[in-house]
């Protein structure tokens, strides 16, 4: 309940601080082991110059797209507007590590919400930029029946998910493989968010959750251009 919620303030601190160590471990081990390696156009180790996140968009909807498949028999159709020829300095990976998991919550609120059998509203994607922007911004919209109020803070907590517990048996022993894999479960694990606003915050960006109970979700990744930004190390 709330109370007990409350009382994981601490818990909730440390497992922050413990993922944005293990994104940066990562980050640093990737990096060194892709400069060893012959060179790839538009890289610099895993950073891509010319990341395309719409290119990354598509990637993950057809990901997301046969894991909803794989589970319900059906996925809803996603929709992809605004600047689909824009490309930024980034990090491809952290990009689609965070786009699936938006995608795939969008998708199960959207199938349970409207029903295996039904004809499902599409799942909307905006990608924003300009040339005076600050941040690239990407935003998924669904209508998927949208959270509670008294859930939204709840929806960032490591230990909280609305999908079915039986998911997560089988499941407590980590693979390493499937940390960015299609083979991971569509949804029930309850880290996905929280550790997607680990990855946006780690170069300076973010993600934000506005939600219309009974109506859908809004979701906003924003995404700053790899230049300047400080790792985001809590003391």
């Amino acid at each position: 309940d709330a109370v007990e919620f409350e009382a994981m303030e601490e818990t909730h601190a440390f497992l922050d601080r413990f993922y944005i160590s293990r994104i940066g471990i990562r980050v640093l081990i990737g990096q060194y082991l892709a400069l060893r390696q012959p060179p790839v156009e538009n890289y610099v180790g895993i950073i891509c110059s010319r990341t395309s996140p719409y290119e990354i968009v598509k990637r993950a909807v057809d990901d997301a797209s046969f894991m909803c498949t794989r589970k319900y028999g059906d996925a809803p159709e996603v929709v992809v507007t605004g600047r689909l020829d824009m490309t930024f300095p980034y990090v491809p990976t952290h990009l689609h590590y965070i786009m699936l998991e938006l995608l795939k919550n969008s998708m199960r609120a959207t199938v349970d919400w409207h029903g295996v059998d039904s004809d499902f509203p599409p799942i909307k994607v905006v990608i924003a930029d300009g040339n005076e922007n600050e941040d690239v911004v990407i935003k998924v919209s669904d209508e998927g029946g949208g959270i509670p109020r008294s859930n939204v803070q709840k929806i960032w907590s490591y230990l909280f998910t609305t999908a079915d517990p039986a998911v997560q048996e089988g499941m407590v022993a980590f693979n390493e493989n499937v940390d960015h894999s299609v083979d991971s479960p569509l949804a029930g694990l309850g880290y996905g968010l929280p550790i997607s606003r680990s990855y946006a915050r780690y170069f300076g960006g973010d993600l934000s959750i506005m939600s219309m109970e009974g109506f859908g979700t809004d979701a906003f990744v924003y995404l700053t251009r790899l230049g300047n930004s400080r790792e985001p190390l809590p003391i």
